[in-house]
């Protein structure tokens, strides 16, 4: 039991590091160079966005990549404390994006 746990450690290892999180934890700072480049290579949300303004949108992927748990999560606590539009975004993508589809 012992030798098959020590067989797995450098497959745990290395499989932590394979994939870093794109997004900084909510409590710390995000360029907004940065934010557009990490929506950018998010999925494209499923439903039309036209004519939501930018913090919505933004908001959105967010929330909707955090309801999905990918690399692209982020929730941006300073903002959602301070931005009602970004707030509504990423609660809106959240509970859509996370909705299981039977």
């Amino acid at each position: 039991m012992r030798r098959q746990a020590l067989r797995l450690l450098p497959l745990l290892l290395a499989a932590a590091c394979a994939a870093p999180p794109l997004a900084p934890p909510p409590d710390m700072p995000e360029s907004p160079k940065a934010a557009q480049e990490r929506r950018e290579q998010a999925s494209r949300p499923t439903y039309n966005l036209t004519g939501y303004p930018p913090a919505v949108r933004e908001g959105y992927v967010d929330g909707c990549e955090s309801a999905k748990k990918t690399a692209y999560a982020r929730k941006d606590a300073k903002r959602m404390a301070s931005d009602a539009q970004y707030e509504m975004g990423w609660n809106d993508g959240f509970s859509i994006c996370g909705v299981k589809k039977k």
